[in-house]
């Protein structure tokens, strides 16, 4: 009898269907809508606002069955639709959605999503190297890829989205013939969602050690074994903005990673340039990337921690023109905020020590937690407590490959600050 009505309903509808090929998207809906999540109705205004995590203790009711990695609608606490989305739950984000329009989720859906990204990216000038989906600003929660040249990293960060995994695959090989694609899911994140961690080969196996050019520079990338997708795209347009206050001077870079920001100085004209990072295997890469553009006589490298170096030689009385600060994220969790507001104001004090009058500090904070208007405060204490004066130059964001989406926090992650300090 249920089964009689359904088909019933379907062939009512269908009826009404005079368009070709309206059927099939008919049905497809009516099974995409058969689980519905209703909103408790206090705390539904800040999905309405345009952010796509729903918390599982943001849901009042679920009618129909929930599979994991299934697509599933969303509906605010009067009925209305909401969106649709992927739901996990294992996971604190029960849901996040995909589209605000009943419209099937399929391979064809992520296709046309990256492919807009795609458009945008070239749009805004931004073509050879690249992230070309960052997850909720291109409408693809938890989804990552950069594009190097003809080379793409991805991360799939969810259950959800490591489901359609192939689908974005897909996509890609059909909008770019790549030359290689790889994964970097060797991520503590993907276990919350209750996946593995894991990195390997999306194409046919390729060389992993690929180059990339940027800013009139060419860099060894290590897409396999290096941080992140193997290179910090969201620093390129950053670190052309120290050109002018480089030249002729004496710099000094802390948690140089591969020397990108070191690089770029010697290139702009700076007279010496000290990078130090902690990991051996960074520096040889960076005096590498060094010697590739035949900056090694000014640039150089060595294996050090900042942290204990820069406090012993601002007791030495060393200085110089300019030092450039771009430690790692000092927190990934909302209880230890504090503890990275005085790693900050620490390591930023250490370096204005550093400085010469009338120098400059580059500094940089890729914390999320960690919001633009908190970290001008810390350096502003670290300036008082340092006894100098200071005057803002510039102060951006990361690269607009890396859109930032109003009232979605994680999307305005990277802080980049250049001030000139002065003595008291």
């Amino acid at each position: 009898m249920i089964a009689s009505c359904f088909t019933l309903l379907i062939l009512q509808k269908f009826c009404r269907c005079k368009e070709k090929g309206k059927i099939g998207r008919l049905i497809r809906l009516i099974f995409a809508d058969m689980t519905k999540l209703f909103l408790k109705k206090k705390i539904a205004a800040r999905i309405a606002n345009g952010h796509p995590w729903v918390f599982g203790n943001e849901v009042d009711k679920i009618d129909g069955p929930i599979e994991p990695a299934g697509t599933v609608d969303v509906h605010y606490a009067d009925g209305k639709f909401a969106g649709r989305g992927y739901i996990n739950p294992k996971s604190q984000i029960l849901v996040r959605l995909l589209t605000r329009k009943p419209e099937t989720i399929d391979a064809a859906f992520f296709h046309r999503r990256i492919a807009e990204a795609w458009a945008y990216r070239q749009k805004i000038g931004y073509t050879e190297n690249c992230r070309l989906v960052f997850g909720e600003a291109d409408q693809m929660p938890a989804l990552i890829i950069d594009k190097f040249n003809d080379y793409f990293v991805l991360q799939t960060l969810s259950l959800g989205m490591d489901h359609w995994k192939p689908a974005i695959v897909e996509a890609l090989n059909t909008i770019f013939s790549p030359k290689g694609i790889y994964e970097r899911n060797d991520v503590p994140v993907r276990e919350l969602e209750g996946l593995t961690q894991l990195k390997g080969f999306l194409s046919e196996p390729f060389d992993t050690k690929i180059m990339i050019n940027e800013n009139g520079l060419r860099f060894h990338v290590d897409i396999e074994n290096g941080q992140k997708t193997g290179y910090f795209l969201d620093q390129q347009d950053n670190r052309k903005a120290i050109q002018h206050i480089v030249k002729g001077a004496d710099v000094l870079g802390a948690f140089t990673y591969t020397g990108t920001f070191e690089i770029h100085a010697a290139h702009y004209g700076a007279k010496s340039v000290l990078g130090l990072d902690i990991s051996e295997n960074a520096v040889a890469q960076a005096n590498k990337n060094a010697a590739l553009n035949g900056l090694d006589a000014i640039c150089k490298f060595e294996a050090m921690n900042a942290f204990d170096v820069l406090k012993q030689w601002g007791k030495d009385g060393r200085q110089y023109d300019v030092v450039m600060l771009d430690p790692p994220a000092f927190t990934k969790s909302r209880e230890s905020i504090q503890k990275a507001i005085t790693g900050y104001k620490e390591i930023n004090l250490r370096g204005m020590k550093l400085i010469r009058n009338g120098g400059f500090l580059v500094t940089s904070s890729c914390t999320n937690l960690v919001q633009p208007e908190l970290f001008l405060q810390t350096i502003e204490m670290a300036a008082k407590d340092a006894r100098k004066k200071i005057r803002q130059v510039t102060f951006q964001a990361q690269a607009s490959d890396h859109p930032i989406i109003w009232g979605m926090e994680n999307t305005n992650y990277l802080k980049f600050l250049i001030v000139e300090v002065t003595d008291k």
